[in-house]
C-alpha cells in the first residue's frame, strides 16, 4: 500500500501536548475529527495520548478501552501508525498563518486582508501574550512524542509476527524508524531555534511536573544536537526506500539520508549567519559549505531542467523531502485564486519589490543597472523566466484568458479582494483545479521541505563568506562559489554570474539570486532574519496599472505600507503561558 506523511492541513491529532495545560484541547482536537486522516491510524494514537502520564484524571485509561501501550508495540502497523502520526507535526508549508502565507509578513508579498493575523507581524501588534505563528506546543509534542516512541521501540523485534512471509522485509523497514524519529525530533529542534532561540533541550520522556520546570538550553547546544543527530541517523537511513529492500517499497514522503544530511547543511548555515555567528568565525561557513558538498558530490539529485516543474511534483530529481496534503485539495487555490475567476477570493499577493528582484533576460543586469535593456512601458518584457512561473501579471495567461489588472479589469480594483500590489500569485497554485460551482476539481499539493536547488545556494553562500567568490577551499571545497551558482543560473536561462566580482557584490547579487529561486518557497522570511536586514524590508510597493480611451497601458509605481520593525522581531517572544507555568524560562530581549 502506498502512503504519505503530510497528514492534513488541520493535524488533529496529537501524542501528548508538552504541558498538561493543553491536554484538553488535544483531546477536543480529537473528539472533533473531521475524517482527513486515515481510520486506522486513530485508535493506536488515541491510546498513545491516554497511556502517557498525566495528572487529568479524566483521562484514566483501562484495558477494555482499546490496545495497551506494550499491544502497539509489538504489532508492525500499529507501531508504523504511530510514526506516521509524529510526521503529521511537521510545519505547515501551504496556509500557516491564518489562511496565509509566511510571505506576506516579508517584502515578498502583501495579504489582501488586513484582518488576518498574519498582518500582526506587519503592524507590530503581536507579542508575548498575542502571538502568531506560535509553534512552541506543537513542536514539543512532536518532540515528546518520538522520546516516547524511542523509549518503547528500543528492543522491539516484533515476535508475535515472525512467522509471516514478510517477517524479514517488514523487520528490515522497522529498523529505519528510529533514525526517522530522531530525524523528526532534530527538525523539530530546528523550528524552534529558529523562532525562539534559547530553548530547552528534552530528550527523554518528562512527567507534566519535570516538563515544567526544564531550563532553556543554549542556542549553540541545541545546534550541536541537531548536527550530532543529523550525524547519527546518515549512516543509517537509506538513499531511497524504493531501493531499500523493505517492505514497503512504494511508501514516499519519508525521511532518507539526503533529508538529514539537507537538514545538516541548512543547520549550518543558519548558525554561521551573522543573527548568530556575531564575531564572523569563517569556520562555521566552511563547515555549512562542506555539509552542503556533501549532498552535491552524493550524485542523488539534480536540477530540473524547467524550473516551473520544481512544485507538485513528486517524481522530482531535486526533490529532496516534502509535505504533502493527504489527500487532492483545491483550498490553496480557492484562497489565491485571482479575482474574477470563479471561486477566486485572492490571498498572497506578490510585491513590486519581489518583482523588481527579476533580472533581464538578455543582460542579467539589474532592472535598475544601466544598459539592462529594462523599458519601463514594457515591465515585463525580457524578464528572468522565472518570474513568469512565479507571479501572475497584467496581461499574463490565466486559463485561457489575459489577466486585465488594469482599474476597472474583470480581475483588478475596484473589486472587492483584487490584488493590492498589482499581481496574483502563481507558485504553488494548480491552474487546472476547477472553483466554478458544481464542477470544483482538486490537485495533489506537496510543500517543498528541501531541494537541490536550495543546496546550491547555501554552498555558494557559504563559500563567499569563507572563502570569496572564485576560491576554492581544502577538499571537499573543489566547486567554488561561482561555479555552484551558475548551476543555477544556467537551469533558469540567465546569463551566469560573471567571474571578478567582489566579495561583496557577489554576496548582494547571491542574496537576490535566492531570493528569486525561492521565492514562496518559505525561505525569505527566515533569511531576513539570519542576514539581519529586518530594517531595510518595511517600504512594500505594488503597481497602479490604469488603461486610456485609447487602450494605452501604464504602470506606476506606488507604497502599499509602510511596516514596522523591531529588531526584536529577529526572534519570536516565548508565549506568556508557557512562562506562567515555567518559570525558569527566559523572555527573549525586548519582549
Amino acid at each position: 500500500m502506498r502512503r504519505t506523511y503530510f497528514a492534513n492541513k488541520n493535524k488533529n491529532m496529537k501524542i501528548l501536548p508538552f504541558n498538561s495545560k493543553m491536554i484538553s484541547s488535544c483531546v477536543n482536537k480529537i473528539n472533533r475529527k473531521t475524517g482527513e486522516k486515515s481510520a486506522r491510524f486513530l485508535v493506536p494514537l488515541i491510546v498513545l495520548l491516554l497511556v502517557l502520564p498525566c495528572s487529568c484524571n479524566y483521562l484514566d485509561y483501562t484495558e477494555t478501552s482499546n490496545y495497551t501501550k506494550d499491544e502497539i508495540f509489538l504489532e508492525f502497523g500499529r507501531v508504523h501508525a504511530a510514526l506516521d502520526n509524529i510526521y503529521s507535526y511537521l510545519p505547515d508549508y501551504f496556509l500557516p498563518i491564518d489562511g496565509s502565507t509566511r510571505a506576506c509578513a516579508t517584502d515578498e508579498a502583501e495579504q489582501v486582508l488586513s484582518t488576518s493575523s498574519v498582518q500582526k507581524f506587519n503592524d507590530g501588534s503581536w507579542d508575548a501574550s498575542n502571538t502568531v505563528d506560535d509553534v512552541w506546543a506543537d513542536m514539543y509534542t512532536g518532540i515528546r512524542a518520538v522520546n516516547f516512541f524511542l523509549v518503547n521501540i528500543e528492543g522491539q523485534t516484533f515476535p508475535l509476527q515472525k512467522y509471516q512471509t514478510d517477517y524479514a522485509q517488514q523487520q528490515a523497514g522497522a529498523a529505519f524508524w528510529p533514525y526517522e524519529a530522531r530525524f523528526l525530533r532534530a527538525f523539530f529542534y530546528f523550528e524552534l531555534v529558529k523562532r525562539y532561540h534559547n530553548v530547552p533541550l528534552v530528550t527523554k520522556v518528562l512527567t507534566p511536573e519535570e516538563a515544567n520546570t526544564v531550563v532553556p538550553g543554549s542556542f549553540n547546544d541545541v545546534v550541536n544536537f541537531i548536527i550530532s543527530e543529523c550525524d547519527a541517523v546518515i549512516p543509517n537511513l537509506p538513499a531511497s526506500y524504493a531501493t531499500a529492500g523493505v517492505g514497503y517499497l512504494n511508501e514516499t514522503g519519508r525521511a532518507t539520508r539526503g533529508t538529514a544530511q539537507a537538514l545538516k547543511a541548512r543547520m549550518l548555515l543558519y548558525a554561521a549567519s551573522p543573527l548568530y555567528n556575531t564575531s564572523n568565525d569563517l569556520q562555521k561557513w566552511s563547515d555549512a559549505a562542506k555539509a552542503a558538498k556533501v549532498i552535491i558530490d552524493g550524485g542523488l539529485y539534480s536540477p530540473l531542467p524547467d524550473y516551473s516543474t520544481i512544485l507538485n511534483n513528486l517524481t522530482s530529481k531535486e526533490l529532496i523531502f516534502e509535505r504533502r496534503l493527504v489527500s487532492a485539495e483545491n483550498y490553496f487555490e480557492a484562497a489565491n485564486f485571482p479575482i474574477g475567476y470563479e471561486g477566486g477570493n485572492t490571498g498572497t499577493c506578490p510585491s513590486q519589490n519581489l518583482v523588481d528582484a527579476y533580472e533581464m533576460k538578455t543582460t542579467g543586469l539589474d532592472i535598475n543597472a544601466p544598459g539592462s535593456g529594462y523599458d519601463p512601458a514594457y515591465p515585463y518584457v525580457d524578464r528572468d523566466p522565472r518570474l513568469a512561473a512565479t507571479i501572475i501579471y497584467n496581461g499574463s495567461a490565466w486559463k485561457g484568458l489575459p489577466v486585465q489588472i488594469w482599474y476597472g479589469g474583470k480581475n483588478a480594483p475596484p473589486k472587492v479582494n483584487a490584488t493590492k500590489t498589482g499581481y496574483y500569485l502563481k507558485r504553488y497554485v494548480v491552474e487546472a483545479v476547477n472553483l466554478a460551482e458544481g464542477q470544483t476539481t482538486t490537485a495533489k499539493h506537496n510543500g517543498v521541505i528541501f531541494r537541490y536547488g536550495e543546496v546550491l545556494l547555501n554552498y555558494a553562500e557559504a563559500m563567499n563568506e569563507a572563502y570569496g567568490p572564485e576560491a576554492a577551499g581544502p577538499a571537499p571545497l573543489t566547486m567554488t562559489a561561482l561555479t555552484a551558482v551558475n548551476l543555477i543560473r544556467t537551469r533558469a536561462g540567465m546569463p551566469v554570474f560573471s567571474p571578478g566580482m567582489s566579495q561583496a557584490a557577489f554576496r548582494t547579487k547571491l542574496r537576490n539570486e535566492r531570493r528569486v529561486e525561492l521565492a514562496f518557497e518559505d525561505h525569505r522570511f527566515w533569511d531576513i532574519r539570519r542576514w539581519k536586514i529586518g530594517n531595510t524590508t518595511t517600504a512594500i510597493y505594488g503597481v497602479d496599472v490604469a488603461k486610456d480611451a485609447s487602450n494605452n497601458i501604464t504602470y506606476t509605481r506606488k507604497l502599499v505600507e509602510q511596516r514596522v520593525w523591531n529588531d526584536r522581531m529577529y526572534f519570536y517572544p516565548i508565549p506568556l503561558g508557557e512562562i506562567y507555568i515555567n518559570s525558569k524560562l527566559t523572555q527573549n530581549p525586548g519582549w
